[in-house]
């Protein structure tokens, strides 16, 4: 199934433009193809039909039989606890932190860079002080007790096919 929010009686829409823009409703009944009757009792949005262009659907939904009274959706609403899963969702923080940066002045986003420049600044530090510690950790680990000497490639070669090994091991059998 493409679509997980669909267009019912129940679900719960956000009001992206219109008279009652930013409120969130209920969808009670489907007028027709382009039109919906909804009701939002507790979030101030009186009964009335939307077109769907108007509504952004949510996840929410709430079980109604079709043109249920606005008593029946405050009850239900109230019930699910709808206002509160809707203010903690990231969706309604977006929308709060755009509404936000839509009033501050040239001065608070003056504030807000250099906020911005002394968090990362404090970030920044702390990430190279770990990696400093841990790149010395690393190399204690990986220091080697016994420096490597330098052999010929002559010798090399004489000790892969033990040249000079004969007599030695010959030797130790004695």
């Amino acid at each position: 199934m493409p679509y997980e929010r669909l267009v019912q009686v129940g679900r719960v829409a956000y009001v992206a433009y219109g008279p009652e823009k930013g409120k969130i409703c209920c969808i009670t009944n489907i007028v027709d193809q382009t039109r919906v009757l909804v009701d939002g009792p507790s979030s101030h949005v009186r009964r009335q039909a939307l077109n769907i262009k108007a509504l952004h659907l949510t996840k929410y939904v709430l079980k109604l039989l079709p043109g249920a009274r606005s008593k029946t959706v405050k009850a239900l609403w109230d019930k699910h606890d709808i206002n509160k899963k809707w203010q903690e969702s990231r969706w309604y923080k977006k929308l709060q932190a755009k509404h936000t940066r839509s009033r501050m002045t040239d001065f608070d986003r003056y504030k807000l860079l250099h906020a911005k420049q002394a968090y990362n600044r404090i970030v920044n530090h702390e990430y190279n002080r770990l990696k400093k510690k841990s790149k010395a950790e690393l190399a204690k680990k990986t220091k080697k007790t016994k420096p490597r000497t330098f052999v010929a490639k002559s010798k090399r070669i004489a000790n892969k096919f033990k040249i000079f090994a004969a007599p030695a091991a010959a030797g130790k059998k004695k």
